[in-house]
């Protein structure tokens, strides 16, 4: 069985969290990392549940992502909030998903993963631009599984 720390270091880690710093300082958006070894239900459903245990719906613009990966199953979710949903085009968080999965592809989950987030990032700033006395509603460290 995998770990999730044979999928990310404690380096690679710090790498991913200062990316989603990084990324949050283009946007209001708040982004989030779920890693977990297996997903014992529907993906979607699994990061539905993970977007509520971290409270990713208690943002104010409802604009929080959540970037789901269980790492034995192969499966990736980008989960946007309502906020989110009502305002991007479908397919809007497409090239998020596939800058992820080119690199994950290569074994390069790190990288696959910051440019994930900085991707989003832009994304994000195009319907959630940074506005001035921005908080950090939610905590930027990864969630494990």
């Amino acid at each position: 069985m995998t770990k999730v720390s044979e999928f990310i270091t404690p380096t690679d880690e710090q790498d991913i969290i200062e990316a989603i710093k990084k990324a949050e300082l283009n946007t209001s958006g708040e982004i989030r990392v779920h890693i977990e070894v297996k997903c014992a239900k529907d993906r979607f459903e699994r990061a539905l549940e993970v977007f509520q245990e971290l409270d990713m719906h208690k943002t104010e613009l409802s604009n929080g992502v959540l970037i789901y990966v269980a790492v034995e199953d192969h499966q990736l979710v980008i989960l946007g909030d309502k906020g989110i949903n009502e305002v991007v085009p479908k397919g809007f968080w497409e090239s998020t998903r596939d800058e992820i999965l080119s690199e994950f592809k290569q074994h390069e989950y790190k990288t696959g993963l910051v440019k994930g987030i900085l991707e989003a990032g832009e994304q994000l700033k195009q319907h959630f631009p940074y506005q001035s006395g921005d908080i950090n509603e939610l905590d930027n460290d990864i969630s494990k599984g």
